[in-house]
């Protein structure tokens, strides 16, 4: 649970013609993310995000980014930092688009960020919130692959913890998959993270 494989399907040659200058940004960004240069892709969507107040999408990608640099951070003052600062954008993102379900999916990987860190810590602290907002996504879209393999995974992990059989959660892992076949974006710019995470998984599924 400590990693998180994202898979941007946008076609880096896309033609900027005829583009607005959000389109034209956000190409720019995953452009740069998909180099290697997540930081210059997290400035980017920052200054969409300023540009763009009405967008909940560079704000998502804002705390995104900031989750996946947290999954291996073992420096408690940095993790701190990166976790409140997606915290504030998906707390941003949230007051733009209420009940998105990829919101609530990527609220839920910040707080298993902080359980991942320390478990004797926040694992108390956040276990319900997170199977809660789990069950809020799966409500309001139980197509939606991120939502199914987030859920599974999550409840995988809680059920080794506690020393249950956790054979049950593999095809909800291999459902995901299936989603995934089928899930069409909104548009080039939204979600569409996964599903190398999922195929991760499974193989490993027992």
């Amino acid at each position: 649970m400590k990693s998180l494989i994202i898979t941007c399907t946008l076609l880096l040659g896309l033609a900027t013609q005829g583009q607005t200058n959000f389109e034209k940004g956000m190409t720019k960004a995953f452009s740069l993310w998909q180099s290697d240069n997540m930081n210059g892709a997290e400035q980017l969507f920052e200054r969409i995000a300023d540009a763009e107040p009405d967008e909940w999408l560079p704000a998502y990608y804002i705390a995104q980014i900031n989750s996946l640099k947290s999954w291996t951070e073992k420096d408690v003052s940095v993790l701190t930092s990166q976790l409140e600062k997606a915290q504030n954008y998906i707390d941003l993102a949230k007051a733009i688009n209420p009940n998105n379900a990829e919101i609530l999916v990527m609220q839920a990987q910040i707080y298993t960020n902080w359980v991942a860190f320390d478990g004797a810590t926040y694992g108390m602290k956040y276990s319900a919130l997170i199977n809660e907002l789990y069950k809020q996504a799966y409500k309001l879209d139980p197509k939606n692959p991120r939502v199914v393999l987030n859920k599974a995974e999550w409840e995988m992990g809680s059920a080794k913890f506690f020393g249950k059989d956790t054979k049950l959660y593999c095809e909800d892992i291999a459902g995901a998959i299936e989603l995934f076949v089928t899930f069409k974006p909104a548009s080039d710019f939204h979600p569409s993270w996964g599903k190398e995470r999922a195929e991760q998984v499974l193989a490993n599924c027992k």
